[in-house]
């Protein structure tokens, strides 16, 4: 029975330092980019009205509504201007209207993103940002909640700010800081 016990320890030290010798040393990195959501289909959205929540009538994409989904793939770029700045990822996932008041300082979101790098040092790499989005705050915070390739085992925060907002069509800028604590990965198989 001890012999056992030693046995199983020994396994678990070795895959320990199995892992250690993957993982280097924790790190922190600091990103910042700017995310482009066109909802407006006449310029090649990016951000999708895809569930309605109730309402009495029809509404326009630009118009939002407490349930309301919207599925995004939006551009996230180096610079304000999309057309002159370098792309580095793309932003995929959802945000959905989480509040019953749609008046500021009320109107809330709810966002759940992966932000996939497809450029530069951490091309191949996500982050995946998650929480609440009250829209007319002049900076919000996220929680970073994971990632994958050069941030995997990623925790830290994202701080987004409105650049610029379309009233009438919805179409926005966004300028994000993120804050990201993970392991410098080395050896086979890791980015």
């Amino acid at each position: 029975m001890a012999s056992f016990n030693i046995a199983t320890f020994l396994l678990l030290l070795a895959s320990a330092a199995a892992f250690g010798a993957a993982a280097g040393a924790e790190i922190t990195t600091h990103l910042h980019f700017f995310f482009h959501d066109i909802v407006t289909p006449r310029q090649n959205a990016t951000a999708v009205r895809v569930a309605d929540g109730p309402s009495p009538t029809a509404r326009p994409p630009e118009e939002i509504s407490f349930g309301d989904i919207y599925v995004l793939d939006d551009l996230l770029t180096e610079g304000l201007d999309a057309a002159s700045s370098a792309v580095v990822g793309r932003a995929q996932g959802y945000y959905m209207v989480a509040s019953l008041q749609m008046d500021p300082p009320y109107l809330a979101l709810l966002m759940s993103v992966n932000l996939v790098f497809t450029a530069g040092k951490y091309s191949g790499s996500t982050l995946t940002v998650l929480g609440r989005d009250a829209m007319f705050d002049e900076v919000r915070e996220y929680p970073v909640v994971g990632g994958s390739g050069a941030f995997r085992m990623a925790r830290g925060y994202a701080l987004m700010k409105t650049d610029q907002f379309d009233m009438a069509t919805g179409n926005a800028i966004l300028e994000w800081d993120i804050h990201v604590i993970h392991n410098e990965w080395i050896g086979a198989g890791c980015p």
